[in-house]
């Protein structure tokens, strides 16, 4: 684990701005198109990497690079001549802040900044809750960065009056900072609070900002814990409202499929509706693929940033085909379908299929899970238009059977 001290001095704009935890967090990270930074709010970007109005999948992967080296260490001036050459390769217009060397400037500073500060803050966040730290300094201290030019009233008093709260108080469920554009305040762990600390947030911390929705001294969009939720599915946050669904999810996939796509609805639910209704031909979002890596290394696919789909088809033909064998296979009932995602990004085992009627790669994957074992073959479907894995059969089996 980095050193706690060196790790606290980081600055947002040097190259010392770096740690495992840090880079890691940003790895995670699925891209995720969107038409404004609206679109994804709150602790959606744990899992979501995105700039705001950039919708095309090859300009998320270059920006994604280049914020990737940034947190590695490289500085502002790398990141704006990396930004401009991006934007040029992709023909990318209409973007906030074009036009004008200071709107540039500006908006380089912003996707520069907001990267490094919530990546760092979600590595700290997971070095603060290491076990064996946790023991020796269960308390955690809110520090105000004083060399801002324009320091925020409430965070300026909360580190004048040195709160020092416990690791699991409510206060750092929402106000664990960044807690705003270019906020560089930071918390640092302790044994106990010291003389004068304050071990009470001040009267009406938790009340809201009408105007953003937010409790009073943290910007719209800024009142979560960066990394609290990094290791959830990133469906859940379409059905927390956390992602716009429509612009952020619906569209981009629609795109992708060149069809619409069903990106709320639970698995079981769905799969109940298709076999009631044999017309149904819209698929089911189920998420992303969660280790391209993985796929790449039995298909020889790329498939970053591919989604996983349910055709409506696949649970009638699982159905119809796939019925008790007397060897201990048994049919599937809609709520095994909820498993599907933790099968393929989660599998126990993942080996390359036969290939599809259509010619497309398949994959394997299998899991072991209560007992039995799911086995899905996924058909990989390249392409602009079907970027994405899609269910084509699944067999479930007790540990007993052959």
């Amino acid at each position: 684990m980095a050193d706690i001290g060196e790790a606290a001095r980081s600055t947002v704009d040097g190259a010392r701005q770096q740690f495992q935890e840090q880079i890691d967090f940003l790895r995670r990270k699925l891209n995720l198109p969107s038409e404004t930074w609206r679109d994804i709010q709150r602790a959606a970007h744990d899992r979501a990497f995105m700039v705001a109005g950039a919708a095309k999948a090859d300009l998320l992967v270059d920006l994604r690079k280049a914020v990737d080296h940034a947190v590695q260490g490289g500085s502002i001036g790398e990141f704006r001549k990396s930004f401009a050459d991006i934007v040029a390769k992709h023909g990318w217009t209409g973007w906030t802040g074009e036009g004008s060397k200071a709107g540039e400037a500006w908006r380089t500073r912003v996707i520069y900044q907001t990267n490094l500060m919530t990546s760092y803050a979600a590595g700290r966040r997971a070095q603060l809750l290491d076990p064996e730290l946790l023991k020796r300094r269960p308390f955690w201290r809110y520090v105000h960065n004083d060399s801002v030019a324009h320091p925020r009233p409430e965070h300026k008093r909360w580190g004048n009056m040195r709160l020092t709260l416990r690791n699991d108080h409510p206060f750092w469920k929402t106000h664990f900072p960044p807690n705003g554009w270019g906020c560089k305040c930071r918390v640092v762990p302790v044994a106990a609070p010291g003389d004068g600390d304050a071990t009470d947030p001040p009267e009406g911390w938790d009340a809201l900002d009408p105007q953003t929705g937010t409790p009073v001294g943290i910007d719209e969009g800024w009142d979560y814990a960066p990394g609290a939720r990094a290791d959830d599915e990133l469906r859940t946050f379409v059905q927390d409202k956390l992602i716009d669904y429509p612009p952020a999810i619906s569209r981009a996939l629609s795109v992708d499929v060149n069809r619409y796509v069903n990106a709320e609805q639970s698995a079981p639910d769905f799969v109940r509706e298709v076999l009631a209704d044999g017309k149904r031909n819209d698929p089911l979002w189920l998420g992303f693929v969660e280790r391209p890596d993985w796929i790449d290394k039995v298909t020889g696919a790329n498939t970053q940033g591919y989604t996983v789909l349910l055709p409506a088809d696949r649970p009638r033909h699982v159905r119809n085909s796939h019925e008790f064998d007397g060897k201990g296979q048994r049919p599937a009932v809609p709520e095994d379908y909820a498993q599907l995602e933790a099968v393929l990004n989660d599998p126990d085992e993942l080996k390359p299929g036969n290939q599809s009627d259509r010619g497309n790669p398949t994959v394997v994957a299998l899991k072991a899970i209560n007992g039995e074992t799911f086995r899905a073959v996924w058909e990989v479907l390249s392409g602009k238009r079907n970027r994405s894995l899609q269910l084509v059969s699944l067999v479930i089996k007790t540990s007993a059977a052959k």
